[in-house]
């Protein structure tokens, strides 16, 4: 036998809210998030906080992203998450400020033992420094880190922590080279200037 279902049982305490919470979470993510214009960040972010997020100012997280349990949730300012993005916050996801998350990626934090008949369940924290960008379907699993200002490209899968100021590429997702780090305001004139 390699797995028992029937014996699966979630620890105590695991959601970090009582059941009941959680059904209303999922019931207010369903009719009242998930409906709302894309331009209404400003009401999604007040029901994210409203359940225990801690959400930094102009945060932009669209309408069709999902978080298991927002209260395991912190994003830091400026941040952008976009469309079919699955925070999977069974344990804490932490991401930074300016961040992007492009759309239909998977950040994961738990998982289940493969090598217990028990199908244990287990979490490690997921974090994204500042300033990364995930580009379009990037699945990130349970204990990485991405260092700050680090690129990881489309339908890369990061399973280790990655390094800062890099971009990466790959599954597993690796470093292909180094990001190089902008002076947005000179760089930004420069380019409008030449125009």
């Amino acid at each position: 036998m390699y797995q028992q279902i029937d014996n699966f049982k979630l620890p105590p305490g695991f959601r970090g809210r009582p059941g009941w919470y959680v059904q209303l979470w999922w019931i207010v993510e369903s009719l009242f998030f998930r409906t709302s214009p894309q331009f209404m960040y400003g009401w999604r972010r007040f029901l994210l906080r409203s359940f225990g997020a801690t959400i930094g100012q102009r945060v932009q997280v669209r309408p069709s992203v999902h978080t298991q349990f927002p209260w395991k949730v912190t994003i830091g300012d400026s941040t952008r998450i976009g469309d079919d993005v699955v925070l999977y916050s069974l344990g804490p996801i932490t991401i930074g400020a300016n961040v992007i998350v492009s759309q239909k990626s998977y950040i994961c934090t738990g998982s289940h033992d493969y090598m217990d008949a028990d199908f244990a369940i287990f979490t490690e924290p997921v974090v994204i420094e500042d300033e990364c960008w995930l580009a379009t379907d990037v699945y990130v699993a349970p204990g990485v880190t991405i260092g700050k200002g680090t690129v990881v490209g489309a339908r890369s899968s990061v399973l280790k922590s990655l390094p800062a100021n890099k971009v990466c590429v790959g599954t597993p997702a690796k470093p292909l080279k180094d990001r190089k780090q902008l002076d947005a305001y000179s760089e930004g004139v420069q380019e409008v200037w030449s125009v």
